[in-house]
């Protein structure tokens, strides 16, 4: 028995492959990208992280008809996040909203969640609204506050981008799976005149092979030109191993 001489002969099919799945991973990703025309799309995925954070801190009061509310706050907020605005930025304006709400009669509901003295955050809201000087005392109190929340909300982004970056990515393969099922399909050739029609395409081997295509399309996408380089420099290197 002889060992096959590694010549690299079938690197252009390996290549192809990886080129034409890498293609159908693009073609895939941008399809799910482009389903934030329609209401957000995959936006939409992991702000109810945000907006179950947020809530905490929105006590149900009577905003008025007028007024800057609760539901004003998380339409902003949601425009925000689905149009990929920076998350320092989201997290400051989570912050600043939440701190106009110390002036609207919610410090005493707020303070419970920070574990702080009501009255005191309760006069650093009234304080801010006359532009009286705040006490050591209440900076401390207001610093607790502050950073409660900021805990709450960093774990929430960092939650909602998770779970928008898993889903993007699991629908990115099932769009992938999809095409590559479609693909397979309509380039099966017909059956001659005269001979038996083909067997069932559910669940042959051709269907089996475009599902398994599909799946490693959308994840090769992004790594596609560094490994069919790598896979280059890997031939090259055993080939000359064996000079």
């Amino acid at each position: 028995m002889t060992d096959n001489p590694v010549d690299g002969s079938n690197l252009p099919t390996i290549l192809n492959f990886i080129s034409a799945a890498a293609g159908l991973g693009t073609a895939a990703i941008g399809l799910v990208d482009a389903s934030k025309a329609f209401c957000g799309g995959q936006s939409n995925f992991g702000f109810g992280f945000i907006k179950t954070a947020i809530e905490r801190f929105l006590p149900a009061v009577d905003d008025g008809p007028q007024a800057f509310g609760k539901a004003d706050i998380l339409r902003t907020l949601k425009s925000n996040w689905i149009n990929g605005v920076p998350a320092a930025d989201q997290k400051a304006k989570a912050r600043a909203m939440i701190h106009l709400r110390l002036t609207r009669g919610d410090a005493p509901a707020l303070a419970a969640l920070a574990g702080v003295k009501p009255e005191v955050l309760t006069s650093v809201a009234q304080k801010a609204m006359t532009g009286d000087d705040v006490t050591k005392a209440e900076i401390a109190v207001l610093g607790q506050f502050d950073a409660v929340l900021a805990a709450v909300l960093d774990e929430a982004y960092e939650r909602a981008d998770q779970r928008y970056r898993n889903t993007a990515k699991l629908l990115a393969v099932v769009v992938a799976m999809v095409l590559a099922v479609g693909a397979a399909w309509l380039i099966q050739a017909p059956p001659a005149l005269g001979a038996p029609p083909p067997p069932p395409y559910l669940g042959s081997g051709r269907f089996w092979l475009a599902v398994l295509v599909g799946l490693v399309s959308a994840p090769l996408a992004p790594v596609a030109k560094d490994l069919a380089t790598s896979l280059q420099n890997a031939i090259s290197a055993v080939r000359a191993a064996k000079l």
